[in-house]
């Protein structure tokens, strides 16, 4: 018989290292080939949910950097570095 998967329901991740735990999980899971096919797509489509928080979540922390090298570049002059 084939077993069922332990796809966690639609709660939203408490961190990005939580979400790509649980979407490595839930890769490994479908890989193993064991899981049904309502246990597959449920799988799948948490999965989805979980990749899509995890590029949101990467996009957040790139506009970050942005804004601080921004900010860092602006106040950066030539003559600071002759100073020291």
């Amino acid at each position: 018989m084939a077993k069922t998967s332990k796809v966690s329901t639609s709660t939203q991740p408490e961190s990005f290292e939580e979400a790509s735990v649980e979407l490595e999980k839930i890769v490994a899971e479908m890989e193993a080939g064991q899981m049904t096919l309502e246990a597959s797509l449920t799988a799948y489509k948490r999965g989805a949910e979980l990749l899509q928080y995890c590029q949101k979540q990467l996009q957040d922390a790139q506009q970050q950097v942005r804004i601080l090298e921004a900010d860092l570049l602006k106040n950066y002059t030539i003559s600071d570095t002759h100073d020291r």
